[in-house]
């Protein structure tokens, strides 16, 4: 594996979850991130949740979306919303653009950096369940603001037309 494939660790220490992402994450990884967004809705203990974006070298929309999955998956369990580190001005900017401030506290560096961080084995999905995952990421994508609703709409008519007329859709 190059430096530059993406890779997603996890920890879970006291009541904190830590998603860190490394490298160029991307659709591929939509099922592991997927996976996780799910777990997190249902963690017992749960108070605090960090998506570290310092070492992703690039984050796609499809990813992006999940991320945003990840906020709507603990809203209302927590009593603040979900922190994305992020420390590239562009990447922040990007964030900014897309709305993720009303859905996280976006900050520059962690309070305290996380332990103990384990790799996540990918979840593997099928070209249907990655095309699924790929029109969920960008419908939530669209739900965040006008922006993204303009950005992805031509994108997520485009992936509904092609699953009413595919066979198994």
């Amino acid at each position: 594996m190059t430096s530059n494939d993406g890779r997603l660790k996890a920890a879970f220490d006291a009541g904190v979850f830590v998603l860190k992402l490394c490298g160029d994450v991307r659709l591929t990884l939509c099922a592991t991130l997927d996976n996780e967004a799910q777990r997190l809705a249902n963690m017992p203990g749960l108070t605090a949740v960090i998506v570290d974006l310092r070492e992703a070298t690039n984050v796609d929309s499809t990813a992006l979306g999940f991320l945003a999955k990840v906020a709507l998956a603990v809203k209302g369990r927590l009593s603040h919303p979900p922190t994305i580190v992020v420390d590239h001005p562009d990447v922040r900017r990007m964030l900014d653009v897309m709305g993720f401030s009303r859905y996280f506290t976006l900050v520059n560096a962690p309070i305290a950096e996380p332990g103990g961080l384990n790799d996540l084995p990918a979840v593997e999905a099928d070209e249907s369940g990655l095309q699924q995952r790929i029109l969920e990421a960008h419908r939530i994508l669209m739900r965040m603001n006008e922006h993204n609703r303009e950005e992805f709409k031509p994108l997520v008519e485009l992936l509904e037309t092609q699953q009413q007329n595919s066979p198994t859709g």
